[in-house]
């Protein structure tokens, strides 16, 4: 790119930003639009009957509600973090508006200290991408409520109670944000701070104090990364020290990331992300889920345990669907929870000893290298997940009589192109660690090995079972 067209680039970049802090009205249009289509898609599939064998997505509203949440929304939502950073968040994230229009009547209470715990995005994540599983939450409308619906009562609940203005809920609580946290850290635009410029900043005598309401709560003055703003635009200008930016992809993850160790977000990449998740889409398919079912199943049969192998438990606790030929049985509950945890552990132990090795390859084992070189995982974790999800899409279209032979193929290139990426990321890390190059190249025989056990998993699921 010449200095000419990078010069444009860097202005219609900036422009756009501004052109977002101008807009504000326009915005808040569009995220009450979206919320009445969320409500709309959370209710109508409750009130309607289940689809046949003859429904189709463009006739049903159960399977219009259904592709449109797992097939379509939350797959490109992941997507967009990767592109755009969090602009989903800041620009049309339907609870994130409630929750913010709410907080302006809020009673305004302290925010509790409990509420601040940094391990709240790991656990909230995990919770509930176990019950999830538990209730059947990507086939059924009546589960989308409890989870969805759910999670955005929680979230008025919050700005109502401590909001002041702010998006409490999705700076501390929400179930995704630790994972569109890690995301954006991969994008290619975030808002960054000029802090020379903001010390050099002076208010004209008598002109207005400047002020800017980030409601996610980011302390603007300090943003390094992209992780934590919602990219909203409010502060675009702000002090002539803010401004929308082009960055490199890998910007992030090298320069910022391994300023300060995050365990938990290492715990979220690696147990939750390469392993919970990975286990929550696989179980179903796994012939040792199977294998396992059929045995117990047969030596509670012989011992008078029938109870645990009865689907008694209602459907918000275990799915329980009878006119649909689709039960859990307390065995199926427990053994796919066990299960996940299962893949989770292995999954953290294999990834987690390779992390070890690389560390220690690049000198004395420390913790600030293992967190840093664990956030290089973010491409293949992510890819996971998006793969994960699209298994709804490709599954709903197929139904509408779609081959998607192609899709092998694309799922291929995607894990290919994030071990990849993973790969070159920690290339670039590794050289903040040491400066021999041999000791860099026998990291990345560790590195390789977390991407591959990471890659396995979804190996597994498409192309062995």
């Amino acid at each position: 790119m010449s200095l000419r067209s990078g010069s444009h680039a860097r202005a219609a970049t900036k422009r756009a930003g501004e052109w977002l802090r101008d807009h504000q009205n326009a915005i808040r249009w569009l995220q009450w639009i979206i919320v009445v289509a969320y409500v709309l898609l959370l209710i109508v599939p409750v009130l309607a009957p289940m689809p046949t064998r003859l429904s189709h997505i463009w006739s049903d509203a159960v399977l219009f509600a259904q592709f449109a949440f797992w097939g379509i929304w939350w797959p490109f939502v992941l997507v967009s973090m990767v592109l755009v950073g969090r602009s989903w968040c800041g620009l049309f994230c339907p609870e994130g508006a409630l929750a913010e229009a709410v907080s302006r009547h809020s009673l305004a209470r302290a925010i509790p200290r409990w509420m601040k715990w940094k391990g709240w995005p790991f656990v909230a994540f995990a919770c509930t991408t176990i019950y999830g599983q538990m209730v059947s939450v990507y086939q059924y409308p009546k589960p989308v409520i409890i989870v969805l619906g759910g999670s955005t009562l929680a979230a008025v609940t919050v700005g109502f109670l401590y909001g002041r203005d702010k998006r409490v809920w999705c700076r501390y609580l929400c179930p995704v944000n630790g994972v569109f946290a890690l995301l954006s850290k991969l994008a290619p635009l975030h808002y960054r701070v000029d802090k020379a410029n903001w010390v050099a900043w002076r208010r004209v005598p008598g002109g207005p104090t400047p002020f800017v309401n980030c409601a996610p709560l980011v302390p603007i003055r300090t943003m390094q990364g992209g992780s934590a703003c919602h990219m909203c635009g409010r502060c675009a200008g702000f002090k002539q020290a803010v401004a929308l930016e082009i960055r490199s992809p890998s910007h992030e993850i090298v320069n910022v990331a391994g300023d300060e160790p995050k365990p938990w977000e290492t715990f979220l990449i690696v147990f939750g992300l390469m392993g919970l998740a990975a286990g929550a889409f696989q179980w179903a398919s796994s012939p040792l889920y199977v294998t396992a079912r059929q045995h117990i199943a047969e030596w509670l049969v012989e011992h008078a345990g029938t109870a645990l192998i009865e689907p008694r438990l209602p459907w918000w606790i275990l799915t329980n669907y009878p006119d649909q030929n689709d039960m859990m049985t307390p065995l199926d509950g427990a053994l796919m929870i066990a299960y996940v945890l299962a893949i989770a552990c292995l999954t953290t132990m294999a990834v987690g000893t390779a992390l070890a090795f690389a560390t220690r390859a690049l000198g004395a084992f420390q913790a600030a290298p293992l967190h840093h070189l664990a956030q290089c995982l973010i491409p293949m974790a992510g890819c996971g997940v998006f793969l994960g999800l699209s298994m709804t899409t490709v599954t709903l279209l197929r139904r509408e009589g779609l081959s998607l032979g192609f899709v092998d193929a694309v799922r291929a290139c995607l894990l290919l192109g994030s071990a990849l990426w993973c790969l070159w990321l920690a290339w670039k890390v590794s050289a903040r660690y040491s400066r021999s190059i041999g000791r860099r190249l026998v990291a990345m025989v560790g590195i390789a090995a977390a991407v591959l056990f990471g890659a396995g998993n979804w190996w597994l699921l498409f192309w062995v079972w």
